[in-house]
């Protein structure tokens, strides 16, 4: 059974991988380097979308990519709250 998929998943599929990777690298560099509280909540935007984007790839991924990634988002999310408090 094939998921119906959304025109906003179609249009992010057309996307050029070395742009995305190059924005959420300057979308994270400015957060980590914004002062207080405008950083962590930048970060914790981050880490909604790729909450977002990883429940609708969760199916698709081998157990050991779904472990880095939870790894990861839990590091992001833990910086995002360090840069809050």
């Amino acid at each position: 059974m094939q998921p119906t998929q959304s025109p906003l998943l179609a249009r992010l599929a057309r996307l050029n991988p070395t742009t995305v990777f190059l924005a959420t690298l300057v979308l994270v560099l400015m957060a980590i380097f914004a002062p207080g509280p405008l950083g962590g909540v930048l970060l914790l935007l981050l880490a909604a979308g790729l909450v977002w984007l990883m429940t609708i790839t969760w199916p698709v991924q081998r157990p050991a990519t779904r472990v880095l990634r939870l790894v990861l988002l839990t590091l992001l999310i833990a910086v995002a709250l360090a840069k809050l408090l």
